[in-house]
């Protein structure tokens, strides 16, 4: 049972400062969430830009539940600048590197592991594909089931593996989240080539009347814990991305 939160970003990069922006989430930012909010992070991904916006980077954090993530609230916002001022040096070096973003809060379907439970599994990928998926208002978690229902045929045939799915929170359920953990981009391309000649491998069946899906595919940062196995540390920094 996954009783975790997640805040989703999608975060739109500066110039040439992708790198050092996830250098700076993952190392810079993470082990402070760690140590005063038991927020942990998820994923740290570059945006594959010939499939998607470009320069972006799509950060997850899990977060203790919605009675975590009001602590959270309180601690970033119960100030008048509506920052936490401990950050003040973290927030300009951030507000260098990108210029805005958009969020959302996600919950978990309940079999979806949190990050812990992937690492401690091995789950890692060389790719991964990121869907934002839209159903009758409602029907998200009655998708989810029948994601998590289906997903094993893809894995048994291409070797994809449903690592996250979550519906949209603030939302009308409508709104769902997949990200599929790719062992290569060969496994990709298969699965791209085979769906290109009007075969459905991703998610046949579904109860769900879906109204759009859009895939963007993602590369890990090197501090993400789907690729280290572990969270970013303090040990992680460097000087140059401060």
């Amino acid at each position: 049972m996954n009783d975790k939160v997640y805040i989703h970003e999608l975060i739109s990069i500066t110039k040439q400062n992708r790198a050092r922006y996830m250098h700076h989430m993952a190392a810079n930012w993470s082990p402070i969430g760690q140590e005063q909010r038991h927020q942990l992070c998820y994923g740290v991904w570059g945006v594959v830009g010939s499939t998607g916006r470009w320069p972006q980077v799509v950060n997850i954090w899990e977060e203790d539940g919605f009675d975590g993530l009001a602590t959270s609230f309180r601690l970033e916002f119960g100030n008048a600048n509506l920052q936490d001022p401990a950050l003040a040096k973290w927030w300009s070096a951030a507000a260098d590197l990108r210029s805005g973003g958009f969020d959302r809060l996600l919950v978990p379907h309940p079999d979806t592991l949190p990050i812990e439970a992937l690492c401690a599994a091995g789950t890692s990928g060389e790719v991964y594909a990121h869907e934002l998926v839209t159903v009758e208002p409602g029907a998200a978690r009655r998708f989810l089931d029948d994601a998590l229902t289906e997903a094993p045929k893809t894995g048994d045939r291409y070797g994809w593996q449903l690592t996250g799915a979550w519906w949209t929170a603030m939302h009308n359920q409508d709104e769902c989240v997949l990200l599929w953990t790719i062992p290569s981009w060969e496994s990709w391309a298969a699965v791209e080539r085979d769906h290109s000649r009007e075969r459905d491998v991703l998610l046949p069946e579904s109860g769900a009347a879906i109204r759009g899906r859009e895939r963007i595919l993602l590369v890990d940062a090197p501090l993400s814990p789907l690729r280290t196995g572990r969270q970013p540390s303090r040990d992680d920094r460097t000087d140059w991305a401060d």
